[in-house]
Parts: C-alpha cells; structure tokens; sequence
C-alpha cells in the first residue's frame, strides 16, 4: 500500500507511452503446464455482474466466503479488514471430516486505526498494540465456510509472505516499526509461520533468525529448504534480496525457530538492479554476504555495513516464487525520481542455485503500456492451465489479469465495489490469488471492503 507504479509515474509526466518490454515470457512460467495449454487467448469478454461485486466471463461463477466486519464463525470477532496475501492448503490426513477439504491462510495487512482490527486470541497474539495477523478459513468441497477462525493476530502490516513445501503459510511483517512506536510493545518486521489446520500449534513467535525488516514475500527450495525473501523498500537505501539457511532444513512445523543464517545477495559491481535494462544478461559471480545484524537492533539492514564491495538494492521488491529449479523476484518499479539509478516498470529475475547464476528475465519500460498487464501488479500465482494470475493494484478500474506463456494479456476479473462516490467511483485492489489444491476454484481477496470470493468454472478448457 505504498506509492504504486501510477503515481511515481504522474509526477513525472511519464504517463501513455505505448507497449514495449524485452526478454523471454517463457522463462516466468517454468513448472506449468504445457505448451499446448498456454496458447489460449482467455475466456471471453467479463459479463458485468448484476450484483455489482465482481465481473468475470461468461461460463464462471464466484461466491463470497467471507466479507470484512461480518461475525467471524468461530465467534472470536468481526471479519478483519485489509485482506492481503493467502494461500490455499488441502484437507489434512490427521483431521478427521477434512477429505476434500481446502484450508485458506489470509493475510490482514492492518498497522493501526484499521476498519476491524484482528481480534486479539489468546496464546495466538503477539502484541497487543498490533492490529495485523492472519484468519484461517475450512472449506468444504463446494466451498462452503465450514469454520473461520483467527490464525494469529497482534502483528503488523502483514503484506504477503509464502507458503512451505510442509504445508504451512509464512506472513510477512512489512515494517520496521519498534516497540514505544505508536501503539506497539514490540519490535516488528519479522516472519511468523502459520498452521492453516490447528494455529495453536504455531502460536504467535516470531521467526527472529529470518530478519527484521520490510518483509514483503517468500519462496522456499522444495530441495534444500533455503528460504528466499524479498524486502519491499519504496525509499533510498532500497531492498534487499535476502536468502535465509536454517538450521533444520526441510525441518517441518516449527523448525525455522531453530535458528539459520541470514544472508544477502551481492552482484559485483552492481549496486543497483535497475541499472541492468539488457534481458539475457546472466551473472555467474554473484556472491551471498552474511547479514551483520539480522535484528536491525540499532540500524535498518538495508543500512548496515557489508564491507567491502557493498551489497546490491533495488527499488520495490516485491513477488517472490518458486518456478522449476529457480526462485524468481519482482522488481514493481524503479524510477530516478525516488532515487534509482534507472528507470523500469517492472523487471523479473531468476536466481538458479545449483549454478549460483542470476538472470534478467524480463524488463518493463520505459515506454510500457501502464494498462498490460494491469497497473501496477502487485501479488501473483501461477495458473493451473498455465500462465500467470496477476491482480492490479493501482488506481481506476481494479482486475485480475491473465497472462499467457506467450504473453497475451486478458482480464480474468474485474472488482465492482465502488469505495469512492458515484461521480468520483474507486475501486479495492486485489489481492491473495491462489488458487484450490484440485485447481478447481481460484481464490482472490479485494483488499477493500475486504472481501474473500471462490471463482469457479471452465479452468483449462
């Protein structure tokens, strides 16, 4: 919820330039279906819905799982506001009735004086002057909310996160907020793991290994268990790119707590991504320094001393994911005027770890179409029938786009809750695409009014 890509854009007078991005598309979707699967062109025109919540093409349907300020189902609270980040888990083999069950983890990206706070649990809180956190819905086979519950609450500004190959969810605190800061007891920016079955058995520790800064999201090796995060910094020094090397890789439920090394990447003699405008362009001696003072205890990471040959930042950092044998991050934007070393719209890079090698991927700009695909991309999933969901976050009409393997663009859906006035209309970003274990259902959040809809239909056909 920091300045987007628009309004950097507006005060440069960089706006309505024409479509225009380098690099291979192919490269982003590695792990997905098929070719032949990739070749569609979407699903046809969005129908307008005469409900007035959510357009989408004809053939799909949604339904409303869970609506901010409605009763929770566990009788716990209200519905919490600033639906973010979520993933979606199947039914677990230790509980019994979850066959065909899918569990949802949804982030509430809350700081203070939020619309409805998450309600404050017992041995599930962290702070008590937080107002973020998680809820954890159960759902049946035809999506119908069996329960709803708070997941874990008195943390903040929890954004987006990751889950794990053992199936729980990883919420990201992106602040850095201290304790005696507003209305906070405790330091926060931290990484707390979720159980989407049984929070209780998380709790609310935060993974303080992992590091205290702008979390933004993860992804995890499914080989090794190195976790790599990505540091949402919109102001100078920027971001990092952070990999984290636990002590019980692969461990399960709870092991991150153990302990592991921090570390942050070094691309020698690039101090800036942004500078990097050449797709293609591959780095086999990028190097991993250890983070001097994970906890930032008197100065922000971002800031600290790396020694020689300094370390390498970037503007917005900001999807994080794991695709085949690589992880791949996002840079939103970069532009001089918030003080890169480059303009960009938007870059994608993918870091192999078996060959230590980075690669541009794709670059954005300056001359992109700020319409294709959607004004400022914000969380994204990778799509069973291939390709990538990606929901917008910006200002105007707010969709989730489809983008093919061949990189054709298509609105997938569009929000209809207008927030502003009916001469001034506004609409909430979306957020949390994810879609069903059985990739039946696509699940996504409008951040505001919070709002948690199941899309389903023809997927793949």
């Amino acid at each position: 919820m920091s300045a987007t890509r628009r309004q950097i854009l507006a005060r440069t007078g960089a706006l309505g330039a024409s479509l225009a991005f380098a690099g291979s598309l192919t490269e982003i979707f590695a792990g997905t279906a098929t070719a032949e699967s990739m070749g569609r062109r979407g699903y046809g025109p969005l129908v307008p819905d005469p409900h007035g919540l959510l357009d989408l093409p004809k053939g799909f349907r949604y339904k409303v799982l869970s609506k901010e300020g409605d009763p929770l189902r566990s009788g716990e609270g209200k519905v919490p506001s600033n639906c973010d980040g979520m993933a979606a888990f199947p039914g677990s083999p230790a509980a019994a009735g979850s066959r065909g069950s899918t569990y949802l983890v949804r982030n509430h990206e809350n700081r203070t004086n939020s619309r409805s706070a998450v309600p404050r649990v017992r041995d599930l809180t962290y702070d008590p002057g937080g107002e973020g956190g998680c809820t954890a819905l159960e759902l049946g086979p035809d999506n119908t909310v069996r329960s709803e519950r708070v997941a874990i609450a008195g943390t903040s500004t929890n954004c987006a996160g990751g889950p794990t190959p053992w199936n729980t969810w990883l919420t990201c605190e992106e602040t850095e907020l201290r304790a005696g800061e507003e209305n906070y007891t405790k330091d926060h920016g931290f990484i707390f793991e979720v159980d989407p079955y049984d929070p209780r058995r998380t709790g609310a520790v935060p993974l303080t290994a992992m590091g205290r800064f702008q979390h933004e999201a993860i992804a995890v090796d499914p080989r090794t268990g190195t976790v790599y995060e990505t540091e949402d910094a919109f102001d100078k020094p920027f971001g990092l790119f952070y990999r984290f090397l636990p002590e019980k890789p692969r461990g399960g439920r709870g092991s991150l707590r153990a302990g592991g090394r921090l570390q942050a990447l070094r691309v020698p003699g690039v101090p800036d991504l942004s500078t990097i405008q050449e797709p293609g362009t591959t780095f086999d001696d990028v190097t991993w320094v250890d983070v001097p003072d994970p906890l930032a205890r008197h100065t922000p990471i971002r800031f600290q001393d790396f020694g020689p040959g300094g370390i390498t930042h970037a503007q917005k950092l900001e999807g994080c994911y794991w695709g085949g044998s690589c992880v791949y991050f996002v840079s939103s934007f970069a532009h001089r005027a918030a003080g890169s070393a480059a303009d960009h719209y938007g870059q994608v890079w993918k870091y192999d770890p078996r060959r230590h090698r980075l690669t541009q991927v794709v670059v954005f700009g300056p001359d992109s179409d700020l319409q294709l695909p959607g004004e400022s991309p914000d969380n994204i999933c990778l799509a069973p029938s291939g390709g990538l969901m990606v929901c917008e976050d910006g200002d105007g009409a707010q969709h989730v786009f489809g983008l093919t393997r061949r990189g054709e663009v298509y609105a997938m859906a569009r929000g209809r809750q207008n927030i502003g006035t009916p001469e001034k209309p506004e609409w909430g970003e979306f957020a949390g695409v994810t879609f069903a274990p059985d990739h039946r259902t696509m699940y996504v959040n409008c951040y505001t009014p919070g709002t948690t809809f199941a899309v389903t239909g023809p997927w793949g056909h």
